[in-house]
């Protein structure tokens, strides 16, 4: 027998926060709402650090900044690697003797 993963939509998630930040303690939320505390504790740390963006919801996930910018450092190093990979076949053309002997 297979057991299927609970979803919960935003506005669960949400009302349950709103419910702790009334004052209510994250166990008593959790045993009320038969939610694992540590599951809270997730949903907290998610709408810290996005805000409004958070429990987006089916598969979509935030683009936040750090994924931005980790993307864009594995180009910058991707291209350098090419740029020098570049630089290392025109030294080795042009150091290449032509039919004439003469260098390039």
């Amino acid at each position: 027998m297979s057991l299927k993963r609970r979803q919960f939509t935003k506005e669960f998630k949400l009302q349950v926060l709103r419910e702790i930040q009334s004052g209510k303690s994250a166990a008593q939320a959790a045993r009320e709402h038969q939610v694992h505390p540590n599951m809270i504790y997730k949903w907290q740390k998610q709408q810290e650090q996005h805000g409004e963006g958070a429990f987006p919801g089916n598969g979509h996930t935030t683009a936040t900044a750090e994924a931005k910018i980790a993307e864009l450092e594995r180009l910058i190093g991707q291209m350098t690697v090419e740029a020098a990979f570049l630089k290392r076949v025109l030294t080795a053309l042009e150091a290449q003797p032509t039919r004439s002997g003469e260098a390039r």
